[in-house]
């Protein structure tokens, strides 16, 4: 039988999106030990270095009675040019999952085709469906279900922006992206939110009673020469006070760190009450042991 995969929040249903989120939940809240994965190994392949993705991966593990190999480039066949069609199918002979933290989304998707064992995608540069994951359980743990609300994306129609698109699908809420021009998500993406999805270059107007507001740095690892002109095209683009003010009044801002204090978000939201930040940097952890259950396991 062919493995579960997840490459994009699209290999689940909105229903199995939603089991994730209670699970994660759950696990949350679960005081004894619990230790479905024993003696299972995940492997970890890092092309892009990460505290979050690293930490939260292994510490699930270890909390399900399994354990995890970290593997950077220099580590790895991969980083000296074998293959990624090899490195699936010998790495998938020995461990019980893959992750992969990597630049180039078709890498994650090559190594899913050839892999024998679940891979899921730590990062690429086209998404990022394990912050979505701990994004909802944090929304869901605070404020209930998503279905219906508004969301306002301010920023970069980066890899998190591309995912909160998909994540409007499956989760049935109102995506408001508001990016100067030029930094706009993939149009086909944009085209199959059409009617879900709004797109404008005024943040202002995207954060207008909404429930969520969202952002992300502005130059994402790998973008640092192109620091100066990002600041100057994203002037007026900080999610701050006066934005907040906009949103509901009961909206929560996130953002998946590491934050730029200053520049894509103010000080002052960042720390404020209706920021969750810190509750969800945590749900990756239980979000993530919520998906390896689903994977290995099963629903």
């Amino acid at each position: 039988m062919n493995p579960r995969h997840l490459i994009t929040l699209m290999d689940l249903s909105g229903d199995e999106f939603r089991a994730i989120i209670h699970r994660a939940g759950e696990l949350k809240r679960l005081k004894t030990v619990y230790e479905p994965l024993k003696n299972k190994v995940l492997g970890m392949v890092f092309e892009k270095s990460s505290t979050r993705t690293r930490v939260s991966f292994e510490t699930g593990m270890v909390q399900f009675g399994g354990s995890a190999i970290f593997l950077s480039p220099r580590d790895t066949q991969l980083g000296r040019g074998e293959p990624i069609e090899d490195s699936a199918r010998v790495l998938s002979r020995m461990v019980d999952c893959i992750m992969l933290r990597t630049h180039t989304h078709r890498t994650v998707e090559i190594f899913a085709e050839y892999s024998r064992v679940p891979v899921i995608n730590g990062l690429t540069d086209r998404f990022h469906p394990c912050q979505l994951l701990a994004d909802m359980q944090t929304y869901f743990e605070h404020r209930g279900n998503i279905a219906g609300k508004t969301v306002a994306w301010i920023g970069d129609g980066n890899n998190m922006c591309q995912t909160y698109i998909h994540a409007a699908e499956l989760l049935d809420f109102t995506l408001n992206i508001a990016c100067p021009e030029g930094y706009d998500p993939e149009s086909e993406l944009l085209a199959r939110g059409k009617g879900r999805v709004m797109i404008t270059r005024d943040p202002s107007a995207a954060a207008e009673g909404a429930h969520l507001v969202v952002t992300d740095v502005w130059a994402s690892m790998g973008q640092e020469a192109e620091q100066a002109s990002r600041l100057t095209a994203f002037k007026g683009f900080q999610v701050n006070s006066d934005m907040m003010r906009l949103a509901a009044s009961d909206a929560l801002f996130m953002h998946c760190l590491p934050a730029h204090r200053g520049e894509e978000v103010s000080g002052e939201v960042l720390e404020g009450t209706q920021s969750v930040v810190w509750d969800e940097a945590e749900n990756r952890l239980h979000a993530q042991k919520a998906l390896l259950e689903f994977l290995l396991i099963g629903p």
